[in-house]
């Protein structure tokens, strides 16, 4: 959010020189018009030292994942280098420029780019506030500008984790590889032609120690090496060679590039600050995070949104825990799952255990039940361990309908890919988080929890204490200086990148 500067008053370091109004209006920007109005229409940027400082930052923008050419560092730098013999109209078209790419970096860095609200429909977060041109008069008055410019950065640890990513896949060298193809599967110790280039992806990767001689036979060194790379990936560590490993062997350098980029774009999007204590989930890793004074406390693997049904990307608040919570079909599942089932057979009812009411709140039997009037009824599962939503639902205000809870199909927390769901997040362990989130040893322990439970009757308990709730998504970062990359389960980097370098 951009606010304009009203009272604030830019007193202007050294000899400054008049800016003319028509240069100014060239920009077309009525917030670099009015800071410059607080200036009395004099240059600020006086000050070599600062100026070079400001000129470094744009220059190594690529650091943070943005363009230089963005902040015209080009035509800037051609500037500083005449600084000391420009005459007056150059010296304010400067001094103006500098201006204008110095807001737009501090946009990028605290907002990003692009604007997500205007990209997808199921993101909702809230622009970052920034007041473009009271940030400029505070680090005009700094004495520690790289500082100040430093705090406008993004601070949590996966945007850290991310710079250093790019900057460890740029040190790789530059290769051809060709694509990896292969028929069928590869086991430990199978004798292969595909296997030699394997080895060499692997070595490129740094996952296989290099070696003189590259053999095609699938051997002991090469099976700690795959079991890397499927870790790095979020794959089956079964170190089996098969389709989704050769997918991610056969990404390039500069495809990682792009995808790191992107990332560091969607963390500027994200809050600056998460809260003291607040429950993170990255969707492509299928994992929720406790994280309490910026430590981790617990984390638990999830369930999320297949791509017909994405979940979407918010930041809330959790506020309450419901025990054996009854389910109400949404619009989507009644119309594209539920209605289908009642059709092949009227028993899917009884067998789901799922109750259907009339607009009066009259129940309509399974043999009542009219195709015509199917979208008017309401349909709502009892509580009990059949229910869609298991034993325990936690609900975090926000306007999809959205919440975490519980599962009846808890095997589907074995699996590798688990986008499975219809939006909501299902939880692994729900009891031990709910537990935590209760925070009442007497009254909510999970002995107490596990007796409520079993009465099987709803009941709401408030969560008393604040905890922050982020449901986000990110498909790379860096771990010991080791690259991490995810699947990209909605299809997102690729477009982003290109919206991006667009």
């Amino acid at each position: 959010m951009k606010k304009e500067i009203r009272n604030s008053y830019v007193i202007p370091e050294g000899k400054s020189i008049r800016i003319d109004t028509t240069l100014l209006s060239s920009f077309k920007d009525k917030t670099l018009f009015n800071f410059y109005k607080s200036t009395e229409y004099k240059t600020v940027w006086q000050s070599d030292e600062k100026r070079k400082i400001i000129l470094e930052k744009l220059l190594k923008s690529d650091e943070e994942g943005l363009n230089p050419e963005d902040y015209k560092v080009k035509k800037l730098l051609e500037f500083e280098k005449k600084s000391a013999t420009l005459d007056t109209v150059d010296l304010a078209k400067y001094d103006v420029l500098l201006t204008s790419s110095l807001e737009k970096y501090i946009s990028h860095l605290t907002n990003g780019t692009l604007n997500p609200r205007k990209l997808y429909k199921n993101w909702d977060l809230k622009e970052n506030y920034i007041d473009l041109n009271e940030t400029v008069t505070q680090l005009l008055k700094s004495d520690s500008l790289t500082y100040k410019i430093e705090q406008l950065k993004p601070s949590h640890i996966v945007y850290k984790r991310l710079k250093k990513a790019l900057k460890l896949i740029q040190s790789f060298p530059k290769y051809n590889f060709k694509n990896l193809k292969i028929t069928g599967r590869i086991s430990p110790n199978d004798t292969n032609t595909s296997i030699i280039d394997i080895k060499k992806r692997l070595i490129y990767w740094k996952d296989l120690q290099p070696k003189d001689t590259l053999t095609p036979v699938y051997d002991p060194e090469m099976v700690i090496a795959v079991k890397k790379f499927q870790a790095r990936h979020g794959l089956a560590t079964d170190v089996i060679i098969h389709d989704a490993t050769i997918a991610s062997l056969n990404f390039s350098k500069e495809q990682r590039i792009h995808q790191i980029i992107v990332n560091l774009e969607r963390w500027k999007w994200y809050p600056k600050e998460m809260g003291k204590e607040y429950v993170i989930i990255n969707i492509p890793d299928y994992r929720l995070t406790l994280v309490k004074d910026k430590d981790t406390l617990r984390t638990h693997r999830v369930i999320v949104g297949r791509t017909k049904r994405k979940t979407p990307i918010l930041s809330s608040k959790l506020i309450q825990v419901v025990f054996n919570p009854t389910w109400t079909v949404p619009p989507t599942i009644l119309r594209e799952d539920v209605i289908p089932a009642i059709l092949k057979s009227r028993s899917y009812l009884t067998t789901s255990n799922i109750k259907v009411y009339d607009s009066d709140g009259r129940i309509v039997s399974p043999y009542e039940w009219q195709l015509s009037q199917a979208k008017s009824y309401r349909y709502i599962q009892t509580p009990g361990t059949f229910n869609s939503l298991g034993m325990v639902k936690i609900i975090f205000p926000n306007r999809f309908s959205v919440y975490l809870h519980d599962t009846n199909h808890r095997d589907y927390f074995d699996k590798i890919d688990r986008s499975l769901s219809s939006g909501c997040v299902r939880v692994d362990n729900p009891l031990e988080l709910t537990e935590y989130l209760l925070n009442d040893p007497v009254n909510w322990n999970l002995e107490k929890i596990t007796t409520t439970l079993q009465n099987e009757k709803t009941k709401f308990v408030k969560i008393k204490k604040d905890v922050f709730f982020h449901l986000l998504y990110w498909t790379a970062w860096s771990d010991n200086n080791k690259l991490i990359f995810r699947d990209d389960i909605y299809n997102l980097d690729v477009d982003l990148y290109n919206k991006l370098r667009n």
